[in-house]
């Protein structure tokens, strides 16, 4: 037998690879999905988008309409275009007092959260408690936060400490009421376990119940991220020297109304991303605790 006809029979040797048809157009291929990859990567993501905010882009093109059709003058109602190109053509005058705002919504917002769980650990451990501050926590719920201002302003006075106390103040109800239902809320055959190993009650506390609170807390959380925002802007808006607040107050004073617009528009984008953050914070937290 010749080498050429051993070689046939025993096929290809170790360290050589047969190159066929097929081999050859496989290549091909995967250039051109890697081609079309991120078009597609791109498609996907606006498809996504769209059906999930259509809604947003509804109400803007319904904007625009209305504006049209009522033939309203620009003072009493902007159209988008003049709204965003003022957002985007003029960054400068909404950043500053952008981050002010947000600094006294997250301060505002730690401070509840902090004097939330706190409360609702004191009535935990005590039923004295227990009846001080939950009705306490009513009343100051029930109250509306424009008719607290004033009070807050009397007791604590202007600027940024009566920013931020009417900020915390509406912080602290949510994250009070989701951490007590929390604390309440561990699973009563894991309470027996440690009902009978005789566990004290911080050892219970501290390996039972926070642990089952966390979700609990980071649902209010959620609930309160844009709400601070808001919060903080409104306070701005009657009583700060700072702030996208006092930007809004400032553009309808000097009949600005494209300004005053932006401000809102900035404002409600920045509560918007503040419960899709606290949303993320949530999930994430749930998942290591539950």
């Amino acid at each position: 037998m010749s080498r050429r006809e051993s070689a046939v029979v025993e096929g290809p040797s170790a360290g050589q690879h047969p190159v066929g048809k097929g081999d050859r157009t496989a290549p091909r291929a995967d250039a051109a999905d890697g081609g079309k990859q991120p078009w597609r990567v791109v498609l996907r993501t606006l498809t996504r988008l769209l059906s999930r905010y259509w809604t947003v882009l509804a109400l803007v093109a319904a904007w625009a309409v209305w504006v049209r059709t009522q033939q309203l003058n620009q003072i009493v109602a902007p159209t988008p275009a003049a709204v965003f190109g003022d957002v985007l053509g003029h960054p400068g005058a909404y950043l500053p007092d952008l981050g002010w705002t947000l600094l006294n919504a997250a301060v505002g917002l730690a401070l509840g959260l902090v004097l939330g769980v706190t409360g609702a650990l004191l009535v935990w451990a005590s039923p004295l408690l227990s009846g001080l501050m939950t009705p306490m926590a009513l009343i100051m719920r029930s109250v509306p936060v424009v008719a607290m201002i004033p009070v807050i302003a009397r007791v604590v006075g202007f600027g940024i400490t009566a920013v931020l106390t009417v900020t915390t103040v509406v912080s602290f109800f949510p994250v009070f009421v989701m951490a007590g239902s929390g604390l309440r809320a561990a699973p009563a055959a894991t309470r027996d376990v440690f009902t009978v190993l005789a566990a004290t009650r911080l050892t219970r506390l501290r390996l039972l119940l926070l642990p089952h609170a966390v979700p609990a807390v980071l649902v209010g959380l959620r609930l309160t991220a844009s709400t601070a925002v808001l919060s903080a802007m409104l306070a701005e808006y009657l009583l700060g020297t700072h702030g996208l607040g006092l930007l809004f107050a400032q553009s309808v004073t000097f009949m600005d109304p494209a300004r005053a617009w932006g401000t809102a528009l900035v404002a409600t984008v920045v509560s918007v991303l503040c419960f899709i953050g606290a949303r993320a914070a949530e999930r994430l937290g749930s998942a290591h605790f539950s």
